[in-house]
């Protein structure tokens, strides 16, 4: 298939926001015994119980089985029986603990994915243990954690909720040796009636009642696997002239894939057979989905892998919903995701049938796209008839989205698959131009729509990304930048040191790349950080070092800032002749911006250092010009602060009524309902 003309009129819809229209109610079939058990399990006295001792965890229930056995559907089943009891009235928290390749979801991933669903922001940087402890913390509520495809107990142990009012339950291949008191579940296929229910919810009953025999024949040959029964269900529904003998003969004429494990091969049987019906150009769709980070996709994934248009990808993902191919997540989430269970075989076939070129052109073009839908998405903020809506108009239709609620929707709901695609794209190595422009794009559309704070932590995973592609290039200049931007968040939640030590890195490459600004930025922040640390004598050192860059450089607005920071630390060490110099030079830069409320507050400052100094007559003075300038910027709260910063003055050299006088007219200018306070001055922060 070929991309279709671009059509540019007519209103937007949102963009990747098309819901999948060939979504199916999820059943439910069997497991009645293995239900049983496990909702007895969860009443069974535990060792700690037979110990004598109150219980200390959560109770954790264990689901075994291979992929695509219905391992996840049972989870699904029980822990909503559980939630409609209403013994867990905290709800439900999920996570995947195995990505699609295979490899193990590491802990500081799946802890922050919990914290996120319980609403409680993880510190960005934080590692596994810190978050893992922060998870344990918050879970002092009855809730069901369902832990999906973990690899090993070391996975599931950092995530056991302290509270036994709470319940794990996990699936996983096998047992989970090292996590006292879990008896596994073992499942394996369906049981013959349930299968051929199964079958007959997708092609109808009257098809397995003209041959009941066969259908449980049918049922057999696909191991009783629900993954296997649901894919040849869905081929005898788009096939309704044959019968189920007639895929039956075709399943036992397979052969057999040896490299494969025994319990395995009715799965790899029937998706062989449904994907060897594919039309080609849908096979390739299909093939080319094992490359959709997260193993999430939406219309715009599967075109911008194929190369076809975006309704084209569409109506090929329908019809792999209705194969058993795809799942859907629902009108909530309207995008599709692989099957755990499916996604090797798409990899094993990708591998064989497609060149290495050919995969990295298709891995290339959705990130060409997501890069796209990315600055859309940041662009539909700005003001109309700025440039970058004119460059928005530009794009095609279905990259736009009609109001910046939809563009927040869409990356609220994509987010897990660009972060994905961004970590994947980093690890590839082979696009590093690409990666660069999607991680930039993601860190402006995530700031514009959560902003900075909320988008913290992926902000700090993704600058990580920026800093190991610099490095691996060696692009010295990029590296600065993403070692300001994580030391920044470092010294944000509290990690001074590791932000000094990062500082003092992006210092060292901002001279390298010969960058005036990284460098200056970076001693000014090695300057806060050994501020923050009481360090004040070193503080001063680098700011006045940060100064003196400046002053070649005419900057004055950053001169005056950093006037203002040397006044602060000279202050905090007792130095007050060079702190009183400092502010007072700070003033004067202001005076020559014309900025005459930053002005006043230098002032204000200034007669702070000289009152610290026992200078309060001199304190006096300065205080009642830093109120003349005040009064001159209209500014009523700023002027209202420095007549309580002047009453205060007063107060001390011992004439308490001119200072009632000024306290009085500080509160009619802030009216009666707010109360009269000083105001400390913004430019003496560190």
């Amino acid at each position: 298939m070929t991309d279709q003309a671009v059509d540019t009129s007519g209103p937007a819809s949102a963009a990747g926001t098309e819901g999948p229209s060939g979504a199916a109610p999820r059943q439910f079939f069997g497991r009645e015994r293995e239900l049983k058990e496990l909702k007895a399990d969860i009443e069974r006295a535990g060792l700690d119980t037979l110990a004598g001792r109150k219980a200390a965890r959560a109770r954790v229930l264990l689901i075994a089985g291979r992929p695509g056995s219905g391992r996840t559907a049972l989870a699904e089943e029980l822990t909503r029986a559980l939630l409609d009891t209403g013994d867990y009235p905290d709800g439900l928290l999920r996570v995947r603990l195995t990505d699609l390749g295979g490899a193990p979801v590491p802990t500081e991933r799946t802890a922050r994915d919990l914290l996120d669903q319980l609403g409680v922001a993880g510190p960005p940087g934080a590692d596994g243990d810190e978050l893992s402890q922060l998870l344990r913390e918050a879970l002092t509520d009855r809730h069901v954690l369902l832990l999906d495809d973990a690899a090993d107990a070391e996975q599931v142990d950092p995530l056991l909720p302290d509270n036994p009012g709470c319940l794990v339950v996990a699936t996983a291949q096998g047992p989970l040796t090292g996590i006292p008191g879990v008896r596994p579940c073992t499942i394996g296929g369906l049981d013959k009636g349930s299968a051929v229910q199964l079958l007959a919810g997708a092609i109808g009953q009257v098809r397995i009642t003209v041959d009941p025999l066969t259908a449980e024949s049918l049922a057999e040959e696909c191991g009783g696997q629900p993954a296997a029964l649901v894919m040849i269900g869905g081929w005898l529904a788009a096939h309704p002239m044959a019968s189920v003998a007639d895929v039956t003969k075709q399943l036992r004429e397979l052969p057999d894939d040896a490299e494969q494990p025994t319990g395995a091969r009715p799965l790899a049987r029937a998706f062989r057979l449904v994907y060897e019906s594919l039309p080609q150009t849908a096979g390739r769709i299909l093939r080319l989905l094992a490359l959709a980070p997260a193993g999430l996709v939406d219309a715009h994934t599967a075109s911008a892998l194929a190369g076809c248009s975006v309704s084209a990808a569409q109506s090929t993902l329908d019809d792999f919903v209705r194969l058993g191919l795809l799942r859907t997540n629902g009108a909530e989430l309207p995008q599709y995701e692989v099957p755990g269970c499916l996604a090797p075989l798409l990899q094993a076939l990708l591998a064989d049938r497609d060149r290495p070129a050919e995969i990295q052109l298709a891995r290339a073009r959705l990130l060409e796209r997501t890069v796209r839908q990315l600055q859309s998405c940041r662009a539909i903020t700005d003001p109309e008839g700025s440039e970058a809506r004119r460059k928005l108009a530009g794009l095609p239709r279905s990259l736009r989205f009609p109001h910046p609620e939809a563009a927040a929707a869409w990356l609220r709901i994509r987010r897990p698959a660009l972060l994905a695609s961004a970590r994947i794209a980093v690890e590839d190595g082979e696009l590093d131009t690409l990666a660069r422009r999607l991680v930039a794009a993601l860190v402006r559309a995530l700031a514009v729509h959560q902003g900075t704070e909320a988008a913290a932590s992926d902000l700090y995973g993704l600058h990580g990304l920026v800093l190991a592609v610099a490095e691996r290039r060696e692009l010295p200049r990029e590296r600065a930048a993403a070692l300001l931007n994580l030391a920044d968040l470092d010294a944000r939640t509290g990690r001074t040191k590791e932000a000094l030590t990062r500082y003092r890195a992006a210092l060292d490459a901002g001279r390298a790349a010969k960058d005036p600004y990284a460098t200056g930025r970076a001693m000014e922040s090695v300057g806060g950080a050994y501020a923050e640390l009481g360090d004040f004598n070193r503080a001063s050192d680098w700011y006045g070092r940060a100064l003196a860059q400046r002053l070649t450089h005419g900057e004055l607005a950053d001169e005056a800032r950093l006037y203002g920071r040397l006044g602060s630390v000279h202050t905090y060490a007792g130095q007050y002749g060079e702190a009183l110099r400092n502010w007072r030079a700070a003033a004067a830069v202001y005076r020559r911006l014309g900025d005459l409320a930053a002005q006043a507050r230098a002032l204000s400052e200034a007669a702070r250092v000289q009152e610290y100094a026992g200078r309060p007559q001199e304190s006096l003075r300065t205080c009642q010009e830093a109120v003349e300038w005040a009064r001159q910027t209209k500014d009523v709260r700023l002027q209202a602060a420095l007549e309580l910063r002047l009453a205060d003055t007063l107060d001390r050299l011992g004439d308490p009524a001119a200072a009632g006088l000024h306290r009085g007219l500080a509160q009619r200018l802030l009216g009666k309902d707010e109360p009269a306070c000083e105001i400390r001055s913004g430019s003496t922060e560190s």
